[in-house]
């Protein structure tokens, strides 16, 4: 018999992970919050009786989160909004978020920054995405463009201490260089968005430090004839990384198949999630504005697209569905990407014997059954 410690877990198709293709009827053996062991079924185990699931890959990892099961984190900046919400994305199979907290007045900010720090104990949470509030004016989208101002000294004092990981979006022509080089050798990872920078300041900020691209398609300067913009560095320039919004309603089919392809390695899905998924909410505040959830679509009353209502395991449907690429690399993007984006590729985004027990494990659809964080094992 297995020792109360020890999980056994068969998959149908096994995803270890990196792009590469799966195995067939593998059986996992988790030993307290880690991988044991991994053989073929046919290897033995069959005793412990496993949980059986039709695949089984490493955990998702969610880089942009605003919110989930009724909660909106710019509302409610704080350790229970944040297991709240890391609740209801497992809904989608996410094992691991950036609670994401955008363009709020003033150094609201400070409150997110706290709240993670606290919550930093929990395996869920790896740090925090700061989207705002030093965004380009041209390019608000659903942020209130009354909040929207550069960085100060205090700022650049407050992002450069924080003890935790730190992915912060700005608009890169509203920064000075120095900004940028500070924030990124203080090891903040530095993505541009809601920003209208052209090819010049986008090759000069990558220089300083700035790493990838926020919602790649949306709120950004795009491709021109003479002017290539944050979409065109993204795609050719093989420093950047760029997460995308795979919901059918953010990105036409054929950007999501030109970023897939042109950004093998570097292009990770995100779900942009906000207070209705994992909830019967249909509508919710948003800074004074209303936001309708119709036919899987988030807008305020003039049509303007409001964040997401998306599970990570859809945004790997859909980009399997829309570019034609294979399971292995769309699970990557849910998994291995992101992981890379924040320098924790040793320890996330493969399952490997020694590392932690994250599994996200799905259906034949690739709808989510349940999710593995650290071992323990959840059923949303």
């Amino acid at each position: 018999m297995a020792s109360p410690s020890n999980i056994w877990i068969k998959a149908g198709q096994f995803f270890a992970g990196g792009g590469t293709a799966p195995l067939p009827d593998q059986i996992i053996q988790i030993s307290g919050d880690k991988i044991a062991a991994i053989m073929p079924a046919s290897k033995g185990a069959t005793d412990f009786n496993p949980t059986c699931f039709d695949v089984v890959a490493p955990g998702f990892i969610d880089l942009q989160i605003n919110g989930a099961g009724g909660v909106l984190f710019n509302d409610q900046p704080d350790v229970d909004a944040i297991d709240t919400i890391a609740a209801a994305a497992r809904k989608g199979g996410t094992c691991h978020l950036l609670p994401t907290f955008i363009t709020d007045e003033g150094r609201a900010y400070v409150q997110a920054l706290q709240a993670v720090n606290k919550a930093q104990g929990r395996p869920e949470v790896l740090g925090l995405h700061l989207e705002g509030p030093f965004l380009s004016p041209a390019k608000p989208g659903i942020h209130s463009p009354a909040f929207i101002r550069k960085m100060d000294a205090q700022d650049l004092d407050f992002l450069t201490s924080f003890e935790g990981r730190l992915l912060v979006t700005c608009a890169p022509e509203e920064m000075p260089l120095d900004d940028i080089r500070a924030l990124s050798q203080a090891g903040v990872i530095v993505f541009a968005g809601h920003s209208m920078a052209n090819i010049e300041v986008m090759s000069a900020a990558v220089s300083a430090g700035l790493c990838g691209v926020t919602h790649l398609f949306n709120a950004c300067s795009q491709i021109e004839a003479r002017a290539p913009g944050i979409v065109g560095a993204a795609l050719s320039d093989k420093r950047l990384f760029a997460g995308i919004i795979a919901d059918n309603h953010h990105v036409h089919e054929t950007n999501l198949k030109l970023a897939s392809a042109q950004m093998e390695g570097r292009l990770c899905l995100v779900s942009d999630t906000m207070p209705s998924f994992g909830s019967v909410q249909t509508r919710f505040d948003l800074q004074g504005k209303e936001i309708t959830l119709q036919d899987g679509r988030l807008h305020d009353d003039v049509d303007q697209l409001a964040g997401a209502h998306l599970g990570l395991d859809e945004a790997v449907q859909n980009m399997m569905a829309c570019t034609g690429i294979s399971a292995e690399k769309a699970l990557d993007m849910a998994s291995g990407v992101p992981a890379r984006i924040l320098g924790l590729e040793d320890i996330y985004g493969q399952i490997k014997e020694g590392r932690p027990a994250s599994l996200t494990c799905l259906d034949s659809r690739l709808n989510t059954q349940a999710v593995y964080v650290h071992g323990k094992a959840y059923h949303p």
